[in-house]
């Protein structure tokens, strides 16, 4: 169950007290990255498991930087408070995450009253050279989602919602991960930049249901004029199907996408790839299962945790139960 207001307000209290009281720079990131563990794990199943096969310096930015993805989003989506008390706290986030880059470190920002997420994701961000307009691109699109407005076809979709919501986070990733050999970093943007609308849109494409109840609809117009819906209608529980079958063209455009990230793989450093390739694994998976099973494109496809298992890399099984067990 995702948590509410109050829970991410107590997490944001016991994390601060337990910073303050750090001895050490590295005390203080460890208990960061333990609370930023337990939001992934809390959210996201799937992508806890096949983050256990990142090293563990680079697992611990990744987790951090999760947080700060995820504390927003649920801000957008799950928080029962009024739009314009939703922007205002978007907007403080903003300038909060601006303020914490002039920090040098975790502590610092903490004892000058940044949010623990916005301390750890700073210190990635310096720490790996992301570009910091990435992050700010990425609570545009959380903000778009607060007050909603339709997509005229796919590349405005991409270019206006995917772009913030999925691609520059693919983006934070790259630079986490490391390229193969260095000088292939624009190559390893490039397959992000694919993998991210992947994801994105086997996402949409697997929510459109749960979307529509919070006024969001990401199938562009152009597609739904082609199966003979209004926008009217694509908000009617009585055209549900036919809603349904626009949104698998979302999954479709996702397939090739998937294959893309597969190929250019190698772009990566040797180290990340087993955990990239087993994101693409899991999350295609369910993108197919999207196209391929009768109605399912708008419901909630999950991998059970054998499906899980089998489409991880078999040398790599023996992380699965130090995972669960919280070991690694």
């Amino acid at each position: 169950m995702p948590w509410d207001e109050r829970q991410w307000g107590g997490l944001q209290d016991r994390v601060h007290r337990d910073l303050l009281r750090a001895a050490t720079p590295e005390q203080a990131w460890d208990i960061l990255v333990r609370a930023a563990r337990r939001v992934l794990r809390t959210y996201s199943s799937s992508f806890f498991l096949v983050t256990r096969f990142l090293p563990a310096p680079k697992r611990a930015c990744v987790e951090a930087t999760y947080a700060a993805v995820r504390y927003p989003d649920e801000i957008a989506d799950t928080f029962s408070l009024p739009a314009a008390r939703k922007l205002e706290l978007l907007r403080d986030w903003r300038q909060c995450y601006l303020a914490a880059l002039d920090y040098s470190g975790v502590r610092d920002s903490v004892q000058a009253g940044i949010p623990w997420i916005l301390a750890g994701f700073a210190h990635v961000v310096r720490r790996h050279g992301i570009p910091p307009e990435h992050y700010l691109a990425f609570l545009d699109a959380m903000e778009r989602d607060i007050r909603p407005t339709p997509f005229a076809d796919f590349e405005d979709l991409i270019g206006n919602y995917v772009y913030g919501s999925a691609i520059v986070v693919g983006y934070f990733l790259t630079y986490i991960y490391g390229a193969e050999p260095p000088s292939a970093r624009t190559d390893a943007l490039a397959c992000a930049r694919e993998l991210g609308i992947a994801l994105q849109l086997t996402n949409f494409a697997r929510d459109v249901e749960d979307d529509r109840l919070r006024s969001r609809l990401y199938v562009p117009l152009n597609w739904l004029a082609q199966d003979g819906l209004t926008v009217t209608e694509a908000f009617d529980p009585a055209h549900s199907a036919r809603l349904r079958r626009a949104a698998r063209r979302l999954a479709a455009e996702a397939e090739s996408r998937y294959h893309y990230a597969r190929r250019n793989l190698d772009r990566f450093s040797p180290d990340c790839r087993p955990a990239i390739l087993a994101c693409i694994e899991v999350y295609q998976a369910v993108n197919r299962r999207l196209l391929d099973g009768p109605g399912d494109a708008g419901r909630r496809v999950r991998l059970n945790a054998f499906e899980k298992f089998r489409v991880l890399p078999p040398d790599k099984y023996w992380r699965v139960p130090l995972a669960y067990a919280g070991l690694l």
